[in-house]
Parts: structure tokens; sequence; C-alpha cells
């Protein structure tokens, strides 16, 4: 007996289907299936928010966007969101420990519960991603019933049986300022891993090397950094530092670091108290910065400090 369901198109580069795309940027056009991680159990790959969209791709098929499980469980999961399609309710699945689908074991040897919800509607993705792209955190109230309404707003839905609150945020920002080949390393990589970067230099030699790599240079005017940004600074020349680092402390950014020695960390907070700053103030400055003490290498110093800046993002966040 044929259901007649939508065929699942598998992910290639001439289509929009991809592991590695934007589920919700995926579902904003045309709707489809929205697939959220609501719970785990024991190891896990992803946590509770995770998101991979099915988007519709307007000729009766269905693309998938994102993962949830490394290729796990990817594969069903487009087989329900077929359905989910098809017939218009939601679903709620568990893979796992404790799952009905004893063929689909995850090898970490947790348990994932998943939700799928019907997006027929786009406009509230489409207001998520809006207040996403003006540095503005946006939360999903999703409906993990039949009836898979989504709503959005500002603030966090209060808690509620049989819904789900997903945060919609706008990833890290790094306003990196420096001289040299320790700012354009670091500018360089944070760029590459695809977060909003801006260099800014007094330096033209080093403007030019951030233009060549494709590096976006911040333009004239005062810091610009909200709470989701991570002002970084690389002066050999340490006398530059104390009015940069003062105007950063009085913004919003949640990570404020410096290159240097404890030596000259604490000549910083010297120059910063003749400043008229306050220790209470000053306290929020990172030095020395990067996860690995007393690196040297450009390049050793720039993921050292990224992932210091990635963890110190994922603490900072509201739950």
């Amino acid at each position: 007996m044929s259901h007649d369901l939508p065929h699942i198109s598998a992910p290639d580069t001439s289509s929009p289907a991809d592991p590695v795309g934007d589920p919700l940027e995926a579902l904003a056009g045309a709707g489809g299936v929205l697939a959220v991680i609501t719970g785990v159990e024991g190891p896990h790959y992803r946590n509770p928010g995770a998101v991979m969209g099915f988007p519709a791709l307007g000729d009766g098929r269905l693309g998938a966007v994102g993962q949830l499980s490394s290729g796990c469980i990817e594969a069903d999961l487009a087989l329900h969101a077929a359905e989910v399609w098809h017939n218009g309710a939601g679903r709620q699945l568990r893979y796992g420990l404790g799952s009905p689908f004893v063929d689909l074991r995850l090898p970490c040897g947790g348990g994932l519960d998943v939700a799928l919800i019907t997006v027929r509607d786009p406009a509230p993705l489409r207001a998520a991603l809006d207040l996403r792209a003006a540095r503005r955190t946006a939360w999903l109230d999703l409906d993990l019933g039949n009836g898979g309404r989504i709503s959005v707003g500002e603030t966090r839905p209060a808690p509620a049986l049989g819904r789900f609150a997903l945060a919609v945020r706008p990833p890290p920002a790094f306003a990196v300022l420096g001289v040299g080949v320790e700012a354009l390393t670091f500018a360089a990589l944070a760029h590459a891993a695809g977060y909003p970067v801006t260099l800014s230099s007094p330096d033209a030699s080093t403007r030019t090397a951030a233009g060549r790599a494709g590096t976006p240079l911040a333009p004239p005017g005062p810091l610009v950094a909200d709470a989701r940004t991570a002002v970084t600074l690389f002066f050999h020349d340490h006398e530059v530092e104390p009015a940069l680092l003062a105007e950063a402390l009085r913004s919003e950014a949640f990570y404020i670091g410096a290159q240097g020695s404890l030596r000259t960390h604490q000549r910083r907070l010297a120059a910063l108290a003749e400043l008229g700053l306050t220790p209470a103030e000053t306290a929020r400055l990172r030095g020395p910065i990067g996860l690995i003490p007393s690196a040297r290498d450009p390049r050793v110093l720039a993921v050292s400090v990224l992932a210091e800046v990635l963890g110190e993002a994922l603490s900072a966040a509201p739950a």
C-alpha cells in the first residue's frame, strides 16, 4: 500500500540541504519540519536545544540541514519528518537508552529525545532570525503537541507541559585590536570559524594584510561591543592599551583580554586605575589570555585564546 510520501533528498552540493548549514534559515523560506533535541540521558553528542531542519524544497521533497548525532539517527529522522510533513501532526521520538528503535543504537551509550514540529508558517522563525541579525536573543516557544504552534519573543517563556523554549542567540562576535601577526592570525582564525570579526589597527601594514586575507576591518569610530562580543587586544606597545581597555571595560562585552605576561597585566591594572577605573571594573580584564600558558607561536596563541573565549561564551549565555 502506497502512502505517497514526499521523497527525502540526500544532502549534496546542488541543493540547500547540507549537514553544516543553519536549520532555522533553511526553514524560514517555505517551512518544513523542525527537529529539536528536547532531552538527553547519559553521554550525548549534542545538548537540548540543538536543531535540525527538513526544509520544503518546493517540489514535494524535503531537504536536510544540520545534524543531531553526526550520522547515527539522521536517516531515520528524515523518514519521520516526511510522515510528519505529510500528515501535519508533530511527533516525539526517543533514540538510544529506552528507545523502541532497537536497531538504532547511539555509540555514546546515551538517550536522546527529539521532537518533530511541522512549520507551515515560517513567520516566527523569520522574526527570530531578524532579532538574531540585530544581535538580540530571541526565544521560540515550541508546542510539542499535534498543534505545532510556534511563537516568538525576547523573553524566555514560562515553563509549561508539552512546550519547549528554544533560544536563538546571536553568535559570539570578535572585536580584535592590535598590530602585527598575532592580531592578524587570531582575527583570521575566528573569521574562518564563521564568527563575526572586525579588526582595528593603527598600523597601515596590518590593515593591508588583513584586507588581503579577507578579514573585515572595523569602521572608524568608537568601539562597538554588545553583550555577545569579545574584545581582544594584541599589542607589543602596551602604552596604547589603557585608553582602549577603558573603553572596552565600560562596554557590555562578555570577554575582554589583552596579550602579554602577568607582569604586563599588573602594569595594565595600575594604568587603568590611574584613569579612574575601579577594581570592580578592571576585574573583568583577562590576562594573560589563552588556555595554553606562555604560548609564543601566533597560531598556538590564536587557538588558545579562541578556545578560552568560546568557553566563556558558553558559560555566559543565559540558560
